[in-house]
């Protein structure tokens, strides 16, 4: 064998690729209560059906009570606050799941229901279709094959299918993407779009929990998940002020109450950020932040743009770490006023 032959050998056998095999769903999960429920009520796999749904998705119970039935998994939409029920199943679809579904939509003022199954028949796929067109947008119907593969020997990893979803679903994404591309923008709006898509380049590059990965916006502030409905990591340009901004904004009703137990840990909270913040109750308002500044700066100055960016992504970043843990364990009931507990605001309840 010449080099030039043991060459093309060494390269053709760099290329060499794996085959897809398809795995049992009942090979990995034996049960649906006691294998698949609780395999997809962890974050990360709540994570891999949110991207597949697009919605940013918050665990709020398993086997949860809804009437006569008991939801798989209940969830809530962090975009919108709204109830999002999981209910599985490891075989093909049937009536006695879908009746479930329809009761849980019966009871429930705004819901979308996701019907998770290893096959769905045409009947049933058409029947979520039907529901779609007949309810109007507060309530949504996803059906979801989910899949397992795997290459050689490497661990199965799951695929979700879409199969039916909301009529409008795609069309509104796509329309209102189209709208702020088509729109005819200021020269202010365009320079805001174009800094939060610089923004994203520098979150990227950086590789830390935040991610770059949305559409810019052509607006004064972008907003990131922390993972928990009514709070959201946000990044602000105040352009008469001369300042950018990061915060931690928490929005709803519990708000003042979130943001007093998280005020009571500020001393730990600020060494180990290792800066201190600008606590911001807002009182004339129902919503809280809080903050760090840049002053002095220009947002609308292209060539202070990466120091700029440079000084939003570490702060945007050391938020998340700080407060991920912290805003997860809150609990509106443990803030106490004028010595008395407060709960005033109460929690979410589901009424059928």
């Amino acid at each position: 064998m010449n080099i030039i032959e043991g060459l093309q050998e060494m390269t053709a056998s760099k290329h060499v690729l794996g085959r897809l095999t398809r795995v049992d769903l009942r090979n990995i999960w034996t049960s649906e209560a006691s294998d698949f429920t609780p395999w997809l009520a962890r974050e990360e796999n709540l994570t891999v059906l949110g991207e597949a749904l697009s919605i940013d998705l918050e665990l709020e119970a398993q086997e949860k009570a809804v009437g006569p039935f008991r939801a798989d998994i209940l969830c809530k939409d962090i975009g919108t606050g709204a109830w999002v029920l999981v209910e599985n199943q490891l075989e093909r679809t049937d009536h006695s799941h879908l009746g479930q579904l329809l009761t849980y939509a019966s009871g429930l003022e705004a819901v979308t229901i996701v019907w998770i199954a290893a096959r769905f028949t045409e009947e049933h796929r058409s029947t979520l279709d039907w529901l779609n067109k007949i309810t109007d947008e507060s309530f949504r119907f996803f059906g979801l094959e989910v899949e397992l593969w795997r290459i050689g020997d490497s661990p199965a990893a799951p695929k979700f299918n879409i199969v039916s979803k909301p009529n409008d679903w795609s069309r509104s994404v796509a329309q209102a993407a189209r709208a702020i591309d088509e729109a005819e923008l200021s020269d202010t709006r365009v320079k805001q779009r174009a800094y939060w898509g610089a923004f994203h380049q520098a979150l990227d590059q950086a590789a830390g929990a935040v991610s770059g990965g949305r559409k810019p916006q052509p607006q004064s502030w972008m907003g990131y998940s922390i993972g928990r409905t009514g709070f959201n990591l946000g990044a602000v340009m105040i352009r008469p002020k001369r300042q950018i901004r990061t915060e931690l904004y928490i929005a709803g009703d519990q708000a003042k109450a979130f943001f007093h137990l998280l005020h009571e840990q500020q001393q730990a909270i600020e060494q180990e950020l290792g800066y201190p913040l600008e606590w911001e109750e807002l009182p004339t308002r129902r919503d809280c932040r809080i903050s760090v500044y840049m002053t002095n700066v220009d947002p609308e100055d292209e060539r202070d743009w990466t120091r700029q960016h440079e000084w939003l992504t570490s702060k945007i970043n050391d938020f998340h770490r700080v407060f991920l843990a912290r805003v997860r364990d809150l609990d509106a009931e443990d803030w106490k006023q004028d010595g008395e507990l407060d709960v005033s605001a109460g929690t979410s309840q589901i009424e059928v």
